[in-house]
């Protein structure tokens, strides 16, 4: 992380949150442990707080204890949704043939100025016009 800006993927913070998880419950917990070292140069998106939400209270997690990690995660920087997003969205799912969702995230994160995102769902090591995909469950983060 090197001093970089980094975007968190929402399956980084379900896995944190969900003791159920397995191994990766461990590498979440220790990545966003480390995420907290450095506040200021990690950043999410409104979409990721929404689908970290929904996600968390669907494995279990109690909708009050889910609020509070949300209100917690706050304090990261928050790329919020609007047109242009939107629009900077749909260039990326057609220049790059992914989904929406999955450009929606790039999108912030581009915005976010981040150099990383960590994530599951992309293909690792890809590089989305400067925003390099980082699979922590696959590959050592340093």
């Amino acid at each position: 992380m090197n001093g970089e800006k980094v975007f968190v993927d929402t399956n980084v913070l379900v896995y944190a949150y969900d003791a159920d998880a397995g191994p990766k419950h461990e590498v979440a917990l220790e990545l966003v442990a480390k995420l907290w070292q450095q506040p200021a140069l990690v950043c999410l998106s409104v979409q990721v707080l929404q689908e970290f939400y929904v996600n968390a209270v669907r494995k279990g997690i109690k909708p009050a204890e889910a609020r509070a990690a949300v209100e917690d995660l706050l304090s990261w920087k928050v790329i919020g949704q609007d047109s242009m997003l939107l629009r900077d969205g749909l260039d990326l799912r057609d220049r790059w043939q992914i989904s929406l969702w999955d450009a929606m995230i790039v999108a912030a994160a581009m915005r976010a100025g981040a150099t990383t995102l960590l994530s599951e769902d992309l293909s690792e090591k890809q590089d989305y016009g400067g925003v390099l995909v980082r699979n922590p469950f696959t590959s050592q983060i340093s």
